[in-house]
């Protein structure tokens, strides 16, 4: 996130799209409500009705796959009615000349067409949002231009345009001049616990800690020095869907998995469960058994979040300290005592010497110390600076009281960049023979793949197995038949059926939490965003077939 989750409350129009907010982060939607009540206008865009649709100004509720076409309409609108702001652009962007003569392209008339979301809609959304109009009282700012923040999940990122999604939103933010101030910006609602923590801390294969490039040869130098080696590699290596069709090919011979369960959380679940079962050697280290571990050759039992301590970073880029409530049972042990034991058995095997505790530090607050040293952006964090509320990065030195909210004055890359991008629809579309887009998300009682929330009895008791929701248009026959299959080109499932018209008519929704009918049984994993390489979860073509 650009900027802080207590800003939320004070924007003058929120900006929300591609995500679920009450459902898959309700202590952020409590904020968006706060800042209704105070009166900010609020704009959802999503093929959904989700929750939040009931406090909103305006709610756009486009055809699948479609959002491209809306924001690149609102943008359109913004330009030719002028409510750009001119001075943040001429003192704080470049390439806006080229990404105006794509816009063009894209007025509200072609956009209504294809989505489904009237020019009325679209033309009131572009106004509000780059006006930062609120809808009753009084901004608690002084610019004549009101703040807005866009606010968004992986209904934008899980995309096969997903990368050109989010560079369509910031050309948005930048088109109104809102980022670089108070309850502005552009803001990903991250999925799970620590997730930014450990993109910030380089479980990314295109990055080293702090973001920094492996393919930047002087910080492959400065780092190799830091850790000392001799080198370190410089190639971009394989996402986890890439990894996962190579060992299906025999390229990839082991994988080692650590809190993640691929063959529920990873699209097509029949080629998962092909490459998982290739292997020479598959590691599972994890709290709980999972539907991966049933396939593992070794399984490693780790310390849960509440018997371990470290820190956790969230999505607002906050660097919280974690403390144990209670003892570890068992085994299992912190992650990084069992890894660095294993890499220190590595060494032993390849008669490799190194000094005593290389690997296998004396604590956390240790392998923070050397974190803060080769992380410029958490540069001047300690134990000791972290205690009570944390600090958000960047926090370079000591003396840094941490960062608010990010780009103030001028971005990281010094002119914000104008990224043009032309609309692209989803890989797969419904046709004759699987005439339904299915989208995948989550419900409120349970968390990502069940792995921990399916295993407490009161979520369990009020939401105990999987169901789809389908609208009355598409449902003849269907309800009271104690199941629907949902096929697709992929596999198939079954599911219980809820008559919904939260979903629009030729669209059904299905949660992935559920091993019962498990969603990415249907999902594809052969059209990936191409920078990315995140595959298109929220739109597959399926069929639905009685039980």
């Amino acid at each position: 996130m650009t900027n802080s989750i207590r800003e939320i409350r004070d924007a003058d129009c929120l900006f929300i799209t591609g995500s679920n907010t009450a459902v898959s982060h309700p202590v952020i939607s409590y904020e968006v409500i706060r800042a209704v009540k105070r009166g900010a206008n609020l704009i959802i865009v999503d093929p959904r009705r989700i929750p939040l649709v009931d406090h909103a100004t305006l709610f756009l509720q486009i055809k699948p796959g479609t959002d491209i076409y809306v924001f690149l309409a609102i943008m359109h609108t913004i330009i030719r009615e002028g409510w750009v702001n001119d001075t943040f652009i001429a003192e704080r962007t470049e390439g806006f000349d080229k990404f105006k003569a794509v816009v063009e392209e894209y007025p509200p008339e072609r956009a209504a067409l294809i989505s489904g979301v009237p020019v009325e809609q679209i033309e009131a959304a572009a106004r509000i949002y780059a006006l930062g109009e609120r809808a009753s009282g009084t901004s608690i700012y002084d610019d004549k231009r009101g703040h807005s923040a866009i606010l968004y999940a992986m209904g934008i990122t899980q995309r096969s345009n997903g990368t050109d999604l989010v560079m369509t939103l910031a050309n948005l933010a930048m088109l109104g001049g809102h980022v670089g101030k108070p309850s502005t910006g552009v803001n990903p609602l991250r999925g799970q616990s620590n997730v930014q923590g450990a993109c910030d801390l380089g479980c990314l294969v295109n990055v080293f800690p702090g973001y920094q490039a492996v393919t930047d040869e002087a910080k492959r130098t400065t780092l190799a020095q830091a850790w000392n080696v001799p080198s370190l590699p410089g190639e971009v290596g394989l996402t986890i869907v890439e990894a996962m069709h190579a060992a299906s090919e025999g390229k990839v011979r082991a994988v080692y998995v650590m809190g993640e369960n691929p063959m529920m959380s990873d699209p097509n679940t029949s080629h998962v469960e092909h490459a998982l079962r290739s292997l020479d050697l598959l590691v599972v280290q994890d709290i709980f058994p999972s539907e991966t571990a049933f396939l593992a050759h070794i399984i490693l039992p780790a310390a849960a979040s509440l018997e371990k301590d470290g820190s956790f970073t969230n999505t607002e880029r906050r660097v919280q300290l974690l403390k144990p409530v209670i003892a570890a049972p068992g085994e299992a042990r912190p992650d990084w005592q069992i890894t660095g034991e294993i890499a220190a058995r590595f060494d032993h095997y390849l008669g490799i010497a190194r000094e005593p505790g290389y690997w296998v530090f004396p604590s956390a607050e240790a392998i923070f110390k050397e974190i803060a040293a080769v992380t410029p952006i958490y540069g001047g964090m300690s134990y000791q600076r972290l205690a009570g509320a944390g600090i958000s990065w960047p926090c370079p030195t000591p003396d840094h009281a941490g960062t608010q909210y990010l780009h103030v004055g001028k971005f990281s890359r010094g002119l914000g960049k104008f990224n043009p991008v032309q609309a692209h629809d989803p890989a797969e579309q419904p046709d004759d023979e699987y005439p339904l887009i299915l989208s995948t998300g989550r419900v409120l009682y349970h968390y990502h793949t069940g792995t921990m929330t399916r295993r407490s009895e009161p979520l369990a008791w009020r939401e105990p197995g999987g169901f789809v929701e389908i609208n009355p248009a598409d449902a003849d026959g269907l309800q009271g038949s104690g199941g629907v299959v949902i096929e697709s080109r992929r596999g198939s499932v079954r599911a219980e059926v809820r008559i919904s018209d939260r979903v629009p008519p030729g669209t059904i929704f299905l949660a992935f939490h559920w091993r019962e009918s498990p969603a990415n049984m249907l999902t594809q994993d052969f059209a990936l965003d191409p920078v990315a390489k995140i595959p298109e979860y929220k739109v597959c073509a399926v069929r639905l077939k009685q039980a």
